[in-house]
């Protein structure tokens, strides 16, 4: 490989899109955890922001399958980047991730999209807390503030089972051992089962191990991501003390939350009663100009669930506005999007919409 091939004036800058890369390594971090690192054909700096995710789309036994996964790596290693995937039991992508990808294979990538992110919200004091493959976003962050020397005041508190594990265990105390204003706290769960050597705190973090490991918790920017759980537990422990949640961030993308499905139950069954009473003027017409078809729907009726009702598969992951998958072309009429992060304010601008959480409130055309 010669220098040419990093020349800046051919090396495109990532964009959310779909992108195709190829795997250029595998790290098996902990038993049952791997980090899958990769790079484009053609040279792409791959700036994002640290804490922000990507969405693999994948062929897994025939069907196209679309998962979210956090950028583990630092955008200031920027020809590359990486994510970490735990093996969970049942799980249909990581198991398929785990026995399958190799290097050299090749996948397609929508992204980067994400407000969970260390560079919207500056602060000179953080307080990272993760729990599990939680650690995955904060891990990109302390890398950024590591490699640009961030004149930032760290404490690092992560919550694994066991030592055996702690992700990134040796690279964390590494960094953390040469700058004196990053601090690193290891918590292991499993008091009667460590089965190895273990001089740390043991159990759940609670309050009297916040307040030991970071008496100025209260005082500090804090981003929390880890099993709902345990991000629950943290929500509570600040609340009980009357921090200004204002400066908590938690990684939301996960199973879809209780109050969201109750939600969905509701429509639906609001759906079914409104159904009887449809009245033909009442309904709109959504046109996808791409494939030249349309149908008629009610006004707040999702473009996604209009796509589908004509066997149209717009591509999508998490169903909440969220990891940016479902990203189309709005070229004319109006909609109501209620989304959460997984598109920018450069991307509505230029007339894109999220097609699962954009509400039709009249005629329009979409281009898909």
């Amino acid at each position: 490989m010669t220098m040419n091939y990093f020349n800046p004036v051919t090396t495109q800058t990532w964009a959310n899109g779909r992108h195709e890369v190829r795997c250029v390594k595998i790290i098996q971090e902990t038993p049952d955890v791997r980090t899958f690192c990769f790079m484009a054909e053609q040279p792409v700096l791959f700036f994002f922001k640290p804490g922000q995710f990507v969405t693999l789309e994948l062929d897994i036994d025939g069907e196209q399958v679309m998962r979210s996964y956090t950028i583990s790596s630092s955008p200031s290693i920027p020809y590359s980047f990486s994510i970490t995937v735990k093996q969970v039991p049942g799980g249909k992508v990581s198991n398929w991730l785990h026995a399958n990808m190799s290097v050299g294979d090749k996948i397609a990538v929508h992204g980067p999209v994400g407000n969970f992110n260390s560079i919207d919200f500056p602060a000179d004091k953080v307080l990272l807390l993760s729990g599990g493959v939680g650690v995955t976003p904060l891990m990109s962050m302390t890398r950024w503030f590591f490699d640009t020397n961030a004149n930032v005041d760290v404490e690092f508190i992560h919550s694994a089972r066991a030592p055996r594990d702690v992700i990134y265990h040796r690279e964390l105390v590494h960094m953390f051992s040469r700058i004196p204003e990053f601090k690193l706290h290891i918590v292991c769960e499993k008091k009667e089962d460590i089965g190895e050597a273990w001089a740390g705190y043991r159990g759940f973090l609670t309050q009297p191990m916040l307040e030991l490991m970071a008496p100025d918790f209260l005082e500090r920017e804090i981003f929390c991501c880890g099993p709902v759980p345990y991000m629950n537990a943290i929500k509570n422990i600040l609340r009980a003390n009357n921090f200004d949640m204002d400066h908590y961030h938690e990684e939301l993308f996960g199973a879809t939350p209780a109050d969201v499905k109750e939600e969905a139950l509701e429509m639906a069954e609001m759906a079914e009663e409104a159904a009887e009473n449809i009245v033909e003027a009442d309904l709109v017409t959504v046109e996808f100009a791409s494939s030249g078809k349309s149908v008629q729907v009610q006004v707040g009726e999702t473009v996604h669930s209009a796509a589908a009702q004509l066997g149209l598969h717009i591509p999508k992951a998490c169903g909440m506005g969220i990891c940016g998958t479902c990203r189309v072309e709005l070229k004319s009429g109006e909609v109501d999007m209620d989304h959460n992060g997984g598109i920018t304010d450069e991307d509505v601008e230029e007339g894109y919409i999220l097609s699962c959480c954009s509400r039709v409130k009249g005629d329009l055309v979409v281009d898909f």
